[in-house]
Order: structure tokens, then C-alpha cells, then sequence
């Protein structure tokens, strides 16, 4: 099971083990991390899910979809590590990854 690091709007890091086949979004709303809101519950259809991914696993990250992209052009805190952690399924490949909760909108 892929160990992953979350970190919260404080900085404050926490290692999470993170399911194969679950979304990043359900790992770290199930890990306790009130702040990552997920409102739409991982329809891809409100952005609360904001992270910003560890660079290094952007090759091990599906693509983006244009609907993503769409909802992440409504953030004022967009840049290139952004994901809606509702459509990036946990795989092997993440172990290690550090994904930072972006700041609320």
C-alpha cells in the first residue's frame, strides 16, 4: 500500500497509507483532513478538492481532462502542481508522493 504525505494549510505533515484504486480526494478526506471539503464528493463538478502535487509524479499521474482543468481555471490558487484530488486514482507508482491541501478559495 503506497505511503503518501499530506500536508494542511498549516504545513503540518502527515503520512497516510493510501488504498490502490481509491482517489487521493477519498484517502485524505477519510484520513481526517476536515479542510479538503470535496462538497461535490468526487463528481468533478466544484473544485473543494484542490491539492497541489509533488512534481516529481506528474508522469504518474493520469492526465488532466479538460473538465478538471475548467474547475481549476475558477481557483485563484492554480498553478502547474494543481489537481482535483477526486480524479487522480491512487496507484503503486505513488508511493512517497507529497500532496499540500491548497489554500481555501
Amino acid at each position: 500500500m503506497p505511503q503518501i504525505t499530506v500536508i494542511n494549510r498549516s504545513g503540518e505533515e502527515t503520512q497516510v497509507e493510501a488504498e490502490t484504486g481509491r482517489t487521493l480526494m477519498e484517502v485524505i478526506r477519510d484520513n481526517g483532513f476536515d479542510e479538503l471539503l470535496a462538497l461535490c464528493g468526487g463528481c468533478c463538478s466544484c473544485a473543494t478538492c484542490h491539492v497541489h502535487v509533488d512534481p516529481a509524479f506528474a508522469d504518474k499521474l493520469p492526465a488532466m481532462s479538460e473538465d478538471e482543468s475548467d474547475l481549476l481555471d475558477s481557483s485563484d490558487h492554480r498553478d502547474e502542481t494543481s489537481r482535483l484530488s477526486c480524479q487522480v486514482p491512487v496507484s503503486d507508482d505513488m508511493d512517497g508522493l507529497r500532496v499540500t491541501i491548497a489554500p481555501e478559495d
